[in-house]
């Protein structure tokens, strides 16, 4: 299996982000919401759900930066401060353990209660143990009075629906693309980034730096002449087949051949059998071979 390289770029922590953009909608609900929290109770839980990579933990820290009061007012739970049992910080840890979460708890219990506003930013709820989203749910609950919870999701359904129903749920839309240009002249201004990079990020900043760490740009070429071409084998698909299986951010790009083939009765086969991947195991390079000789078959 291929090796991954070194990053190639070095983006700011959201924490460090000042730049938003293309979520005005999402950040003015909350503002009028905070702006009006005198004369109608400001709802103590938002999540803020989308796909990976558009800015919804740099849109949580905005907003948790102009609401707390004290720096012992704000509760961050995420992967970078996830413990085991012992407290000890878990590097290689996949989900986040309801340790973290109770020593959190434990933390708000002890912080000061100085009358200001308290912040509990969770990235994300997807990566929760059941036990921790648990822990969380008992605290959504009751609610500590004057604290807000902002919860970042990737995946909607991934949510306890214990949890889903006691939030405000904001659904942040992908970015277009003068928004993406936006991102790549501030972030990656070396760069010549192509329109067709940009449509295969399908909204996603992330996803844009993720093709270019990986080549996706020129394997989504390679894969675009392969399955046209009449005279390909069986071995040259799974020649590119090995190519993308080491990269999970590119088994996606099957699906854009697909789209712009325009060949719908392939999406539900080949959607299946990308997320098999994940869910069952399955070789990757053996579910994306079947994908591309299912394309060839169609075209």
């Amino acid at each position: 299996m291929a090796k991954k390289t070194a990053p190639l770029y070095n983006f700011p922590h959201p924490m460090d982000n000042d730049i938003l953009i293309g979520h005005d909608t999402t950040l003015n609900a909350f503002m009028d919401a905070w702006n009006n929290r005198d004369n109608y109770p400001l709802h103590p839980v938002w999540m803020l759900t989308g796909t990976r990579g558009i800015g919804k933990a740099t849109l949580a820290y905005k907003i948790a930066k102009m609401v707390y009061g004290n720096v012992g007012d704000f509760f961050i739970i995420d992967m970078d401060r996830n413990i085991d049992k012992d407290g000890k910080v878990k590097s290689d840890g996949k989900s986040i353990s309801v340790f973290t979460v109770r020593a959190t708890i434990e933390k708000m219990q002890m912080s000061s209660m100085s009358g200001e506003w308290r912040v509990v930013l969770i990235d994300s709820v997807d990566q929760l143990t059941t036990a921790a989203a648990n822990a969380i749910l008992k605290l959504l609950e009751e609610p500590p009075a004057k604290t807000l919870f902002l919860l970042v999701t990737h995946q909607l359904s991934n949510v306890l629906p214990t949890v889903r129903s006691r939030a405000r749920v904001e659904k942040m839309r992908p970015l277009s693309m003068s928004d993406l240009r936006r991102l790549c002249a501030k972030f990656m201004p070396d760069d010549i980034i192509e329109d067709e990079t940009l449509r295969l990020a399908n909204g996603s900043f992330g996803r844009i730096a993720n093709i270019k760490q990986s080549g996706g740009d020129v394997v989504y070429d390679d894969l675009l002449k392969l399955v046209q071409n009449k005279k390909s084998t069986a071995a040259d698909s799974m020649n590119l087949a090995r190519r993308i299986a080491p990269f999970p951010e590119l088994h996606t790009i099957l699906l854009d051949i697909v789209a712009r083939f325009g060949l719908a009765e392939l999406y539900p086969m080949a959607t299946s059998t990308i997320n098999d991947i994940n869910r069952v195991n399955l070789e990757p390079e053996i579910a994306i071979f079947k994908v591309i000789e299912e394309i060839k078959k169609c075209l």
